[in-house]
């Protein structure tokens, strides 16, 4: 017997960098979704097959033997290790475990690929353990992972992948979360260009540092812009929610934390008739996101292609962490 679970990624459509500083980011779940099937083993083995990322091994104690794969690579399962273990020592029981992580959120883009994994695999060996863990619980465990990849971070991707929706973050105020009476059509373009967000953060920290007088200003207008914003999507007003989007790209391009290639999708995205568009998530590379008719899906995601990157129309997941068992 086997317990799969499946969590959503999200796309960051205010308040990158600024919700650092102050004033709330505004975040959506979408339809892409990581995938985590756990079973017993018949050792204290933690095997992990994650193929998609072109790697597998095992980890006895704290030694990692690969597979397939560098063993160097086993680095990058810290997270997904440390999540099977905090939700094991959580649940007072222990268990050799396989573990087989695939997922359609892309790695390092922005999209909360990591958080939407460690969510899957707690809720997994959670129910696989038959914990009857609560949404809060899987949501505290998986956080355990994240602070592996991101070493301080604000807790919105585990939040998210977990209960999925919309959510407003605000440092010190906590997390809302709402949903719309009707979906909303995006598509996202991947750059293919992966980044680190705690390097981008730090390049703000600095440019903030030397010229506060300046960087102070584009911050306190991005904070409007995500505030107006999430008045904007609550009233499903498009044209008013595209506008604020290309408002907040432009901000986030005097930051420097866009790249030719985003720059690039985005303004083909709204030749080709988006209301707007934007990078989405910390930049440097990773994705885009822009906001379009459902009869313009089509044309918007050709333009990203002739960009040479790699469109997906997504929607609004209100579906967060779910389990199922299969055989």
């Amino acid at each position: 017997m086997a317990v799969e679970a499946t969590a959503p990624g999200k796309a960051i459509l205010f308040g990158e960098h600024s919700v650092v500083y102050r004033g709330p980011a505004v975040v959506l779940a979408i339809d892409r979704r990581a995938r985590v099937v756990a079973e017993k083993r018949g050792d204290d083995r933690i095997f992990f097959d994650a193929l998609d990322l072109g790697f597998s091994g095992y980890f006895e104690g704290e030694t990692y033997v690969p597979v397939q794969g560098e063993i160097q690579q086993g680095r990058r399962l810290q997270a997904l290790l440390v999540s099977t273990r905090c939700t094991m020592e959580h649940l007072d029981l222990k268990s050799g475990l396989n573990l087989t992580v695939r997922s359609r959120i892309p790695i390092a883009a922005g999209l909360g690929s990591s958080a939407a994994i460690c969510v899957a695999t707690v809720a997994a060996v959670g129910e696989l353990l038959g914990g009857g863990l609560s949404m809060e619980e899987v949501c505290d465990l998986a956080f355990e992972g994240e602070k592996v990849v991101h070493g301080t971070p604000s807790g919105v991707d585990n939040n998210i992948s977990t209960y999925g929706g919309i959510l407003r973050y605000e440092r010190g105020k906590g997390i809302d979360r709402f949903e719309l009476d009707s979906n909303l059509p995006f598509v996202i373009g991947n750059s293919r260009r992966r980044r680190s967000t705690r390097r981008l953060v730090s390049r703000v920290r600095a440019l903030r540092e030397r010229t506060p007088e300046i960087v102070e200003q584009v911050i306190e207008a991005m904070v409007q812009v995500s505030k107006s914003g999430l008045a904007a999507l609550k009233d499903v007003n498009l044209h008013r929610l595209g506008d604020l989007m290309n408002v907040n790209h432009g901000l986030l391009v005097s930051l420097g934390v866009s790249i030719a290639k985003l720059d690039l999708m985005v303004h083909a995205s709204r030749v080709a008739g988006a209301y707007g568009a934007k990078l989405t998530g910390a930049g440097g590379g990773g994705c885009m996101i822009a906001l379009s008719d459902i009869s313009n899906l089509e044309n918007v995601s050709r333009a990203i292609r002739r960009c040479r990157g790699d469109p997906y129309i997504v929607n609004i997941s209100y579906e967060g962490v779910k389990t199922r068992r299969v055989n």
